[in-house]
């Protein structure tokens, strides 16, 4: 049964497009037929990360206003064949995606895939409502910074209200994911502990992906790090996470990334 999962959060910058990629490659090597869409209308970063900018023809407005059928804006990635996407627009607003051309796609969407994955723009605006509008499962994505926790929050509280199973009278499954976490710089006081940020939250731990260089350089190759640097901590991470999602019994350590200090030694050449 597909199941849609919205990748979430109340502030923007915490990692959800890149949480977005490397989830959707892990589940995609796990044997799901696994789709990511991008929600973030105007500004779509998520064909950036999976390195398909340059094969962007029709997108999800094309297709919720019948501009375009949803193969003819699907577009397949060339490293793992049953991982795909579907871009954002670049050039219309928000106000351009409808709730019953956007309720038509994710349907079309479930018949084809084991799992769509919903990259949120940050915020409780509009575009992020319709992103959780039709969630089975959310992931709320929060760097260890009080802000950011705070805003994860109010996250938490649409996520129980303006989405279909809400309105239905059930909940949507809810997981949490750290990002960017140091655990010298957490012991040091200069960022929240893990134990803090999940008694402010309550929301079930999925992972832990620690602060790495690794994540901007996957980016900035176009490659979700799952694929990039399959052996670094973020993306060994990000991979037990998507193990957990699919119910395996994962322990959950704190990620540390091993070339920390043989970048500082030798100048990054460890990496």
């Amino acid at each position: 049964m597909a199941k849609v999962l919205v990748v979430t959060s109340g502030k923007g910058g915490v990692g959800k497009t890149t949480s977005t990629a490397a989830l959707g490659a892990a589940l995609a090597l796990n044997g799901k037929k696994v789709v990511v869409v991008d929600f973030d209308v105007g500004l779509r970063n998520l064909d950036l990360v999976m390195g398909a900018e340059r094969r962007v023809v029709f997108d999800l407005i094309n297709v919720a206003q019948g501009e375009a059928k949803l193969n003819q804006a699907l577009i397949r990635d060339k490293r793992v064949e049953n991982l795909s996407l579907l871009p954002a627009s670049q050039t219309r607003d928000k106000d351009a995606l409808n709730e019953k051309g956007l309720a038509r796609v994710m349907k079309e969407l479930r018949t084809q895939f084991d799992w769509i994955i919903c990259d949120s723009p940050a915020g409780i605006e509009r575009g992020a409502i319709l992103a959780m509008r039709h969630a089975d499962a959310a992931i709320i994505v929060t760097n260890p910074e009080v802000s950011s926790v705070r805003d994860s929050d109010r996250i938490i509280g649409l996520l129980d209200s303006k989405t279909e199973r809400a309105e239905k009278g059930g909940r949507v499954e809810k997981h949490l994911l750290i990002t960017r976490f140091d655990q010298a710089r957490a012991s040091r006081g200069e960022m929240l502990k893990i134990d803090d940020i999940l008694d402010i939250l309550s929301v079930p731990l999925l992972g832990i992906i620690p602060e790495s260089e690794q994540v901007l350089r996957a980016s900035n190759l176009g490659q979700p790090v799952t694929l990039a640097s399959p052996l670094c901590a973020p993306a060994r991470a990000y991979c037990d996470a998507a193990r957990r999602l699919l119910g395996d019994n994962v322990t959950m350590n704190v990620p540390l990334e091993r070339f920390n200090l043989l970048n500082k030694i030798f100048g990054g050449r460890a990496a």
